[in-house]
């Protein structure tokens, strides 16, 4: 293989296929980057079993061919190049990198080791513009589970329904829930649920053209495509909860208000909340919201925010950190919020929007 290439073009890629490269890996080949030829491009891949990058970047073929080198050290000698054309030539086992003032040399393994990210893309589920997509999956992804002793809790729940998409996420105490109509969706139905991690990488897909979203049933994979960006990951084998049964029908208390005002406040007494098992309340009251939180021995903090309440007033708990994620997840600023009381679920949304909302858990205080 040998192959001319611009290394801002390099430099520009590798960040994001380094996401498939794992620090902990059992199997060697799997902390490489997979360097092949394909017509007049590159192609560089990585895995780590769990997710797969694939990108294509344009060079000037001189032998095809294909190789593998160590992502870590590949990824840091092209970042210290600076922006000219650089020569890759695989030679008896060495990948040779050679600039107008640099030669390197990395040793390679046989790109036969290297597994195959996927082997068809299978059914197109859906194509999207870039902005609707990571608009409606940073809405969710926050309140899918880290943990993975439940694993359908580490997922998100893409369930399409003729003309609509929902995007459904939780960690057993929150809800995160976004639906959208966009055109690009196709008519088949169907419900998959994608590992947050893999969700997680769609959001860092840059580019303004949209992203295909591919099923391949055949190997339990799904597909993100974005111009000659792929991103594959293993779709969840596991019962999603029904989470339309929690969801509250009606309520006794609605407050509109503004989320930056409310976000400010909430971290503000974020700091008196530390020691106190993290609890902040919200008393909902006619015109305002009063944010409170108090520590025995070292204090309390009340923040009022400007509000306008249907209902009867009311109170209640939650734990700090998840009223900073939705309060920091979602970008429109005209939110509301509804109650049934003190121990049922509280539930954040859109005003004037029914294709969004965020169910919290609440905390029992003491009085």
């Amino acid at each position: 293989m040998k192959v001319s290439v611009l290394t801002g073009n390099l430099q520009k890629k590798l960040s994001f296929v380094n996401h498939a490269i794992s620090s902990r890996v059992q199997l060697p080949i799997l902390s490489n980057f997979l360097l092949e030829t394909r017509e007049d491009k590159l192609v560089i891949s990585a895995t780590d079993l769990e997710i797969g990058i694939e990108t294509i970047i344009p060079v000037q073929v001189e032998e095809k061919g294909a190789t593998t080198v160590p992502a870590k050290l590949f990824t840091e000698l092209i970042n210290a190049l600076p922006e000219e054309k650089i020569t890759l030539t695989v030679k008896d086992g060495s990948l040779m990198i050679q600039s107008k003032k640099t030669n390197s040399v990395l040793q390679t393994m046989s790109r036969e080791e290297f597994p195959s990210l996927y082997e068809e893309k299978g059914e197109k589920l859906i194509e999207v513009k870039p902005e609707t997509l990571r608009h409606d999956l940073s809405m969710v992804a926050f309140a899918a589970s880290i943990e993975t002793t439940r694993p359908a809790l580490s997922g998100v729940l893409i369930k399409k329904e003729e003309k609509t998409l929902t995007f459904v996420a939780t960690d057993g105490y929150r809800l995160s829930l976004k639906k959208d109509l966009s055109e690009g969706i196709v008519e088949s139905d169907k419900t998959i649920l994608v590992p947050v991690r893999v969700i997680k990488e769609v959001l860092w897909f840059k580019e303004n053209s949209p992203i295909a979203l591919y099923i391949s049933s055949q190997s339990n994979q799904i597909i993100f495509e974005q111009d000659e960006t792929v991103l594959v990951g293993r779709l969840i084998e596991a019962q999603y909860p029904n989470y339309q049964k929690i969801i509250p029908t009606d309520f006794s208390a609605k407050i509109a208000f503004d989320r930056e005002e409310l976000l400010k406040a909430v971290k503000t007494c974020s700091i008196f909340a530390r020691e106190t098992a993290n609890i902040v309340t919200l008393s909902l009251q006619k015109t305002k919201i009063i944010v409170s939180a108090k520590t025995p021995s070292l204090g309390e903090n009340t923040v009022e925010v400007e509000a306008q309440l249907e209902g009867e007033e009311n109170e209640i708990a939650f734990n700090v950190r998840y009223l900073l994620d939705v309060l920091g997840n979602v970008s429109e600023n005209d939110l509301t919020f509804e109650m049934t009381g003190p121990l049922n679920p509280g539930v954040f949304r859109i005003a004037k929007n029914d294709l969004f909302l965020h169910l919290i858990m609440p905390i029992r205080t003491q009085e």
